[in-house]
């Protein structure tokens, strides 16, 4: 008989623990979830679904995947770290709310232990493409397919929430947290990627960055990240564009401006900010 773990997340039918062995998901009421062949499982129900495959699709996954693993948003991953470790104990439960593919989930993971900071961390995200790869990246991490909006997460039942240029759901984020857990939110800053939008747009914008102020949280502080990068090929290029909201918006005039570059430096801005629930 496979034995039994207690899982991070609840039953996403009857809000009930999950334990899983290396096939299923199990709750007392015998709910059952299988875990998928890519290594994560389905907990987002029909009726909370928006699309047949919700989510970022699998050119943006590949793209971020391709992009992330060069390093180029290193700075970024190691400023997070260095948060995440100053605020957590051992022993805490850590959910990266919107997890992606999976790189800041596991890089954190991977600078905690470095650090001597045992937890358990778990990565929620609404796509399966990114999931997929998520589970590949560290196959320890548990992975699930859900949304922010409802998480399968028990009520206070994580320490400390992640979350990394996801949307943002105060409402379910505050339910899910302990009182007195941490929230750790990263935005990108006004001038973020200022560069590529103007060789994009003819009228590049900056983006907005709202006030710090949230309801049923305590700000605690904010941590900016500001680089530069350099691409030096027309793939890294694309990769980027690929992997934001722009290759959505962008004229066609724009985009063949963005082909015919060999190289692009661009600024990268990132605000860390930190709550207390």
């Amino acid at each position: 008989m496979c034995k039994m773990i207690k899982s991070s997340f609840a039953c996403p039918v009857c809000g009930k623990t999950l334990t899983y062995n290396e096939k299923s998901y199990y709750c007392k009421n015998n709910h059952c979830f299988d875990i998928s062949k890519k290594g994560y499982v389905n907990l987002l129900l029909s009726n909370r679904m928006n699309a047949k495959n919700p989510g970022d699709n699998k050119l943006m996954v590949r793209s971020r995947t391709g992009f992330l693993n060069k390093g180029f948003y290193e700075p970024l991953l190691k400023a997070l770290g260095g948060a995440v470790c100053r605020y957590a104990r051992t022993g805490d439960v850590i959910i990266d709310a919107g997890c992606g593919e999976g790189y800041y989930t596991a890089g954190v993971k991977k600078i905690l232990e470095e650090n001597g900071i045992e937890t358990v961390i778990a990565g929620i995200d609404i796509s399966k493409n990114a999931l997929g790869t998520a589970a590949k990246r560290d196959g320890e991490i548990e992975y699930a397919a859900g949304s922010v909006f409802h998480l399968p997460l028990k009520d206070s039942s994580c320490d400390m929430l992640m979350t990394v240029f996801a949307p943002y759901c105060g409402e379910e984020f505050r339910r899910a947290l302990k009182k007195g857990g941490v929230m750790v939110m990263v935005i990108p800053d006004k001038n973020h990627l200022w560069q590529l939008k103007e060789a994009v747009y003819d009228q590049p914008y900056l983006n907005e960055v709202k006030d710090t102020e949230l309801e049923g949280f305590d700000f605690v502080e904010k941590l900016c990240v500001r680089e530069k990068i350099q691409l030096e090929c027309q793939k890294d290029i694309q990769d980027l564009f690929n992997m934001t909201p722009y290759c959505y918006n962008t004229s066609s005039e724009g985009r063949e401006r963005l082909a015919a570059l060999d190289s692009l430096e661009t600024e990268i801005e990132f605000d860390i900010l930190i709550y207390r629930r």
